[in-house]
């Protein structure tokens, strides 16, 4: 089936940043987090099930082979290459960018360290609490990985209160986004990772902390804010990358939880095409037989957050993917001509902009 694709209009203004630890997000993702001699519990009864859904199941244990090759790290191959995606959505198409001043060079790697120290700490810490514990693992990700999207669409919402721009097309996605994230948060619970009280409040807290500070950062230089929430998103998809190549032969004996079944299998599909900003709608349907085809969807949604996440690190380049098949922008929807992307941006524009007139 053609289909044509979805491309970013907006050209991309920064260069590549070529710090593989820059590009990596320096998270230790690759490392182990499943001890090849650890069981893992697989309940079907958590004790606080969501929407009422309940698979009527013997928990069950998935066993770490202990043979040689499954002893030795696990390379996480990724769907995409994060490193050859430019923002507009090309790929390796490092001729046609812009070239920014030195100072916007130094503010991008001022950005990606402090992103990088910021995810490498969160992950450091969750490898310390859940290291033997995948699904509850997987549940405080999920937990703390929708918040952003909350966090974008409060100032998104303010921003347009005061008047200052619109953009009707960034709701939609970032919205799809958390309605997204917020199923596969339903498919952890019903995997029974959130049984304990502890695990509950301690994802909780951490997700009330970073609600206002990612708040604060997409204030002040969105493009940071993005870029932090493309190392937490690249965290989600190595790791559950590397849990399914540790455990396919036994995930695919399993049935697939029912929240994912009605979510992915669902005849309107609308939200689901409307967070992959990197594809057409209509062109990803997924199949759900076993737990494992649960997983390999769970990580390809990551993979296209990632995505959405780098693209949006170009200020005003995103498209709502239903909206891209109608070339006419609706002028209640468009940008304002005053548009600036955050407060440090709109600081340089006012120096600029006096400067010209004093010239």
């Amino acid at each position: 089936m053609s289909c044509r694709p979805v491309i970013f209009s907006a050209p991309n203004p920064w260069p590549t940043i070529r710090d593989e630890n820059l590009d990596n997000c320096r998270v230790s993702s690759f490392s182990p987090f499943i001890s090849t001699n650890t069981l893992i519990s697989f309940p079907y009864a958590p004790s606080r099930p969501s929407n009422g859904a309940r698979i009527s199941r013997m928990p069950n244990r998935l066993r770490a082979s202990k043979s040689q090759k499954e002893k030795e790290k696990v390379i996480v191959e990724e769907s995409f290459d994060a490193k050859r995606l430019s923002s507009n959505g090309d790929v390796g198409d490092e001729k046609s960018q812009g070239t920014p001043d030195l100072l916007e060079i130094w503010a991008i790697k001022f950005e990606h360290t402090i992103n990088s120290v910021l995810t490498e700490t969160v992950v450091n810490i969750l490898d310390v609490l859940y290291h033997d514990q995948t699904y509850t693992r997987f549940y405080v990700l999920e937990t703390i990985a929708r918040v952003p999207y909350f966090a974008f669409i409060s100032v998104l919402h303010l921003y347009e209160t005061l008047g200052w721009w619109r953009r009707a097309d960034y709701l939609k996605v970032h919205f799809a986004e958390s309605w997204n994230e917020l199923h596969h948060l339903l498919i952890m619970e019903e995997l029974g990772g959130n049984r304990r009280w502890f695990d509950r409040f301690f994802s909780q807290s951490i997700a009330v902390v970073y609600y206002f500070m990612t708040v604060a950062m997409y204030i002040i230089s969105p493009r940071m804010a993005y870029h932090f929430s493309e190392c937490v998103e690249k965290h989600a998809y190595s790791t559950y990358d590397k849990f399914i190549k540790l455990e396919e032969e036994e995930l695919k004996k399993l049935p697939a939880s029912r929240v994912a079944i009605n979510y992915y299998m669902n005849n309107d599909l609308y939200m689901f095409d409307e967070f992959q900003t990197s594809r057409a709608p209509n062109t990803r349907r997924p199949k759900i037989d076993n737990l494992y085809d649960v997983f390999i969807n769970i990580r390809d949604d990551e993979a296209e957050h990632c995505k959405t996440m780098k693209a949006c690190q170009v200020h005003g380049s995103i498209r709502s993917p239903h909206s891209m098949a109608d070339s006419n922008i609706d002028p209640v929807c468009a940008m304002l001509e005053t548009d600036c992307e955050g407060i440090v941006d709109c600081v340089k524009k006012t120096v600029i902009s006096k400067s010209q007139v004093g010239k």
